[in-house]
Formats: C-alpha cells, structure tokens, sequence
C-alpha cells in the first residue's frame, strides 16, 4: 500500500499567519506531547510514523511549499511536486503517474490518498491501513473512510449510503469477518442544514475526511483513456493542460462502484480560526496580555510588539508580520472571502536552510526598491548558490559564524562583518552556528524569479569554486 498525503491551500484562511507559502498545516501553533509547540504537518508525520507508514508515504504539493515541509520534516521526505498548483485532480493524476513510471508500483497495489492535516488520533491512520482490505473485499473502484458524525454539522460534506444498505437498526451491513464493516455509497451531501444533516446521521451518513483509495490501475487506465499521459516526465510537460478541478468532481462522482468504511475516532478539520483555537493549548502565544472578563479569546503574536487585550470575549487575535486580525470567532471564516483577491508577498517563509521575515519594504517614485530582511541560517545549512540580475544586496552578520562563496573565493565570516555582494555575484553562505543576518536588497524588481539558482549541495559547490 502507497499512501500520498496531499498538502496545498491558499493560506487565505488563517492569515496573517498563513500566506502561500505557509498554509495553515504549518504553523506552529498545536501542542505536542511535551507541551511545546508544533505543526499539523509534523504532528501527522509522527503519527504516520507510528502506525508505520511513513516509507509507502509521499507529500504531493506545490513548489512554494517545498522549502517549508523540508524545514519541518526533514530533507528526506519524498515529495511529488506540481509544476504549477491547480487542484486535487491535476495533483493526484501526478502522482499516479510518479508511482507507476518512476517508482515501479504495480498496478494492483493499494493507493491511499488523504489531506496531509487532519486533527486525529494514530488510530485514523490504523484504519487507514484497512482500506486495503475492504478494497478486496468489495471489488469497488474506490473505497471511502468517512466519520460517523457526533452532531449534525452544517460544515462538513457527507458520505449518504445506499438505501438497501442502511437496515432499520441504522449499522452498516457489509462486514469482512473479523475485522471491519463498510457499505455501498449512494450519493455526497456538501454541507447541509441542521435538519436534513439529522435525517442523514439516521440513515447513517457519514462525515467526508477526503480520504479514499484506489488500485493503481484504476487511475492508470482513466489517464489513458482521458487521452492523459501516464508516464511522469511527460505528465509535468503537459501540467498545464490537465483540467482545474477536484478528484471529487472529477473521478468520485462519475464513479458507480464505490463503498465506505466508518471511522468512529476524533477527528476534526480545523480550518478556520473559530476551530483551530480549540485546540490551541495556551490562550496567549507570544508578547502580550490577556486581562479583565475575556472568555474563550485568544491572542497569537509573532510581532516583537506586544498587543493587549482588555475585556473581550469569543475573539482572536492573530498578528504576523504579513498582518493584524482581529475578529469575532464565529466571523472569522470570513477572512477567506475578504482576502481572497489579495497578491501581498509573504512577509515570512521557512526555507529548508532556516528562515526569514521582512522588516521594511519601500518603493521610490523612481521605481528603485529597497527590502529588508532578517535572515536566520540552520547550524550546519546552506544557501543556495546563486546570483541576482535586477538587485544589490548588502549583508550584515548580527550573530554566529561560518564560511562564504563569493565569485569563486571561500572565506570565514563572523558576528560584525559586513558584505557587499553586486549584481550577477555568484554567492552562498554555510553556517558553522546559528547565524542572523540583516540584508538589504536594493533594486527595481525584488521577486524571487530574479534568483539564478546554480547549485544546493555546499560540496557541489565548492567544487564549482574549484573548477
């Protein structure tokens, strides 16, 4: 069985502590085990880990995301990455098609897919294992594992069974002996009101996790007839040419033969700010006080400037260097909606070398702009090796110590130096210990398209020093 965890999002929904790069699977706002913070995404990781899945385990996800899941996760992560971010279908096709042409998995073998944060216990990814079986079992196309509601909500989509499915006790029927029960799907339900959400839990609908599998083949042949490439190479040259549209719409919908498996644990979405502050552990993450009758409020500040809040209540709070949100819980999926149109680049990024955040940014009348940034380098990380077209940058190191390429000559840098490095500079750093450095970019374009990339490796490029 190979699983793929699909990891994307607009980061529109948490901002400002979400942007496009940082979507709300990483951020650092959950509890661990010991009390410290951590995110959904390393939070799942560890739980595919301990039900012993994370070698089949692949992250399919846009490259504004690599850098991050590699900061989280580790450098050895397998990921499929889309060329351009579009949707689940697109998303699943590539991966369909890096498991067959360049991973060798035959067609008969079980492919898991599923979001790569939902909020559950390890037991959601032990019952994810038994989609293997009911597979089999079944002979269906595809095999759901839907939650059996608690309450009627109006949030979430729902799996409806078929009607010679569901007897009058109201439990599912179909059983493989021993070990699980599953039945055949009439139809999907998005999001409906209280009362037919009710009519539903009694015929034994079930809450929608977006989590389903497959045989390879299955997916194999749909691409093959859809006039769709299968091997992977090819499938990223014609990216662009595969429909914007859900795996739902596109393959779920259209299919006749489909079953689901109830899933009776925890498990919850948490999407929207009004959800994700449940979970939150302490009601004030960095600077600021909370004071005076604020109940159920919550203030999250990763701004050096404390923000305090006085007799509030049901609010949260949320400031990061991309914004300030301050809003009623029950409003605070609204924020998707507001800044749906906005193209503000993030003001913080985790990269796989460390992290930085943007101090200042000021544009001139002459079209000349100038960025500021603190950068923090990992112990024993790298940049990129690289050069500028449309930019100057100055760098002055605040803290730490390590080595720096410039054009060629390698030299030792530490707390108190000051670099210049010109346009069409070849330049990398390496950092012996944390290093924090203030850069300034001057220039008329400050994007990340003007980065000529020319090596990761810090070996590769010392030897393209040497040569």
């Amino acid at each position: 069985m190979k699983m793929v965890l699909l990891s994307g999002g607009s980061g529109k929904r948490l901002w400002p502590l979400s942007n496009d790069s940082r979507s709300k699977q990483f951020l650092k706002v959950l509890p661990d085990a010991a009390g410290s913070p951590e995110s959904m995404v390393k939070r799942v990781w560890g739980q595919i880990g301990e039900a012993g899945l994370r070698r089949h385990a692949y992250i399919a996800t846009s490259q504004p995301q690599v850098e991050m899941i590699q900061s989280q996760l580790g450098s050895e992560v397998e990921m499929i990455v889309e060329p351009e971010r579009r949707d689940t279908f697109p998303a699943i096709a590539l991966s369909v098609a890096y498991l067959y042409s360049v991973e060798g998995v035959g067609l008969n073998e079980t492919v898991v897919v599923m979001p790569v944060d939902p909020y559950v216990d390890t037991s959601f990814f032990h019952k994810a294992k038994e989609l293997e079986s009911v597979l089999e079992h079944s002979g269906a196309d595809l095999a759901l594992m839907g939650v059996k509601p608690t309450f009627p909500s109006e949030k979430y989509g729902y799996i409806v069974p078929a009607e010679d499915a569901v007897p009058t006790d109201g439990e599912a029927i179909r059983n493989i002996p021993g070990e699980m029960s599953y039945y055949n799907v009439n139809s999907f339900k998005e999001k409906p009101a209280r009362e037919e959400a009710l009519r539903m839990m009694e015929q034994s609908a079930l809450w929608n996790c977006g989590v389903f599998a497959f045989k390879l083949d299955f997916m194999i042949n749909i691409l093959i007839a859809g006039g769709y490439p299968i091997q992977y190479n090819e499938m990223v040259k014609r990216y662009d040419q595969l429909p914007k549209t859900s795996f739902d719409y596109e393959i779920v919908e259209r299919s006749n033969r489909i079953v689901a498996m109830p899933y009776e644990g925890e498990w919850k979405d948490l999407g929207t700010w009004n959800t994700l502050t449940e979970q939150i552990g302490d009601s004030l993450i960095g600077k600021g006080t909370i004071a005076g009758n604020s109940d159920n409020t919550h203030v999250i500040n990763e701004l050096d400037i404390p923000i305090t809040l006085l007799n509030l209540s049901n609010v949260v709070v949320a400031a990061s260097p991309d914004g300030i949100l301050v809003s009623d819980k029950e409003a605070s999926p609204m924020i998707k909606e507001i800044m749906k149109h906005s193209d503000q680049r993030p003001m913080y990024e985790e990269r796989r070398w460390g992290r930085y955040r943007v101090l200042d940014y000021l544009k001139y009348p002459g079209g000349t702009e100038v960025l500021t940034k603190r950068i923090c380098v990992s112990p024993s990380q790298n940049l990129s090796y690289q050069y500028h077209q449309l930019r100057r940058e100055v760098w002055t190191i605040v803290s730490g110590e390590g080595e720096v390429v410039q054009d060629g000559r390698v030299f030792r840098v530490k707390a108190g130096d000051v670099l210049t490095i010109e346009k069409e500079s070849r330049h990398s750093l390496r950092a012996d210990s944390e290093m924090e450095i203030i850069e300034v970019q001057t220039g008329t374009q400050l994007i990340e398209e003007d980065i000529v990339r020319l090596a990761y490796d810090w070996k590769e490029i010392l030897g393209l020093c040497t040569a």
